[in-house]
């Protein structure tokens, strides 16, 4: 017997492990749940125990499996690592991941600067609101908005958070919203990355905690919906300023009360601390750093 395990078996075995099923290893490994299973069974009979339980619809990893699993992750995390890394320096490619209002609020209209720039990068943007996988995704670099605290990240703070009003200047005129009590006959346009109508109200009016519980609201799983919906007069978005840059500069949204509440999480850059950034990676990571410091 060879001393090297069947290598292409520790693969299938290394997906079915952590998608817990063989049929979603099957399809991200590009074959049959049959041959997975194949392959898996060529491990069991060259290690010489059983990995799975096999049910009916389910497989159920043996003590054995995760000792196994343990041992061998590190060693495949650093061959993804180490072969990424060679083919990107080949092709001086980037992937960066952000959440999807960053990307379309911020990044995008500076995006044509840092290409221009950077002629020579191939830059590859994903957008998620789920934090990234930097192992398996093979992502280098992302933004997240969080409160910067992760031991296994190396961490940039881009822009501080708060939570700010916004609407329509016809909706201000409408509802005549003069202070925050006038919220009361608003509707409030709620999202899930800002969801602070309370706390802010809370804040700045002088509303009891259950008439703030009755103002009119919609809720939103994405500030970019949110604000979009603004745009159209149809409440007040409480959302981060960076989020309506281009909205308020072309009079499309005001900010009627000029108060701002503070958030525990910012915007960050950040990349596994224990992966240096190839040279590709590197130039976008100082690029963000300079528009910070342009930032007002």
């Amino acid at each position: 017997m060879s001393a090297m395990p069947p290598l292409k078996a520790v693969i299938a075995f290394e997906s079915a492990m952590r998608h817990a099923s063989f049929s979603t290893a099957a399809e991200e490994l590009g074959v049959t749940p049959g041959a997975v299973g194949q392959q898996v069974r060529k491990l069991e009979d060259w290690l010489g125990v059983a990995l799975f339980l096999r049910q009916t619809r389910q497989i159920v990893p043996t003590p054995e499996a995760m000792t196994y699993m343990a041992q061998i992750q590190p060693a495949l995390s650093e061959i993804v690592h180490a072969s990424r890394r060679m083919r990107e320096r080949r092709h001086n490619a980037v992937r960066l991941s952000m959440p999807p209002s960053f990307a379309a609020k911020w990044f995008a209209p500076r995006m044509a600067d840092f290409l221009q720039h950077h002629p020579g990068i191939a830059l590859s943007l994903s957008t998620s609101t789920t934090l990234v996988d930097f192992e398996h995704e093979g992502i280098d670099l992302a933004v997240r908005h969080f409160g910067g605290d992760d031991s296994r990240l190396a961490v940039q703070l881009l822009h501080a958070d708060e939570a700010r009003a916004y609407c329509t200047p016809a909706y201000a005129r409408k509802w005549k919203l003069k202070g925050p009590d006038d919220l009361q006959s608003a509707t409030l346009l709620h999202n899930t990355l800002h969801p602070h109508w309370a706390a802010w109200l809370a804040r700045y009016s002088g509303l009891s905690a259950r008439r703030i519980q009755s103002v009119a609201g919609i809720q939103f799983d994405q500030s970019l919906m949110a604000i979009d919906a603004a745009v159209r007069g149809q409440g007040v978005v409480l959302t981060s300023p960076i989020l309506v840059e281009n909205e308020v500069s072309g009079g499309l949204l005001v900010e009627p009360f000029g108060k701002g509440l503070p958030l525990p999480n910012g915007y960050y850059l950040v990349h596994p601390r224990a992966a240096p950034l190839h040279d590709g990676a590197a130039a976008l990571s100082q690029w963000f750093l300079a528009q910070r410091q342009r930032a007002p």
